[in-house]
């Protein structure tokens, strides 16, 4: 799993750069510094949640995982665009495990 994670940070840092550096038809900085502004990123989160909840409905299997990556990465330019640090978010899930039970 630590190689998921190698790569959810590294996309973290480069929506911080296109975000920080915005260049001509980068994605992100469409999406963030475009006309709606944070608006259109916060209807990617909701058009990819969407997705996401009617593939596993469905059961379709390859579907849940192109649209959790999908959701995901909107949400890490939502997050991004709101000036809400991602190890925020790690550490928030970290403080709801429960501790291990003892055997």
């Amino acid at each position: 799993m630590r190689k998921g994670t190698f790569v959810l940070e590294e996309i973290w840092e480069v929506i911080g750069d296109r975000l920080a550096r915005p260049a001509p038809g980068s994605y992100v900085g469409g999406l963030v510094h475009g006309e709606k502004g944070i608006d259109r990123v916060l209807e990617k989160v909701g058009e990819e949640a969407t997705e996401f909840v009617l593939a596993v409905k469905n059961g379709e299997k390859g579907r849940i995982v192109e649209e959790a990556a999908d959701l995901q990465f909107h949400l890490l330019v939502a997050l991004r665009a709101a000036g809400v640090e991602l190890e925020l978010v790690m550490e928030e899930l970290a403080s709801r495990r429960k501790p291990p039970l003892s055997r």
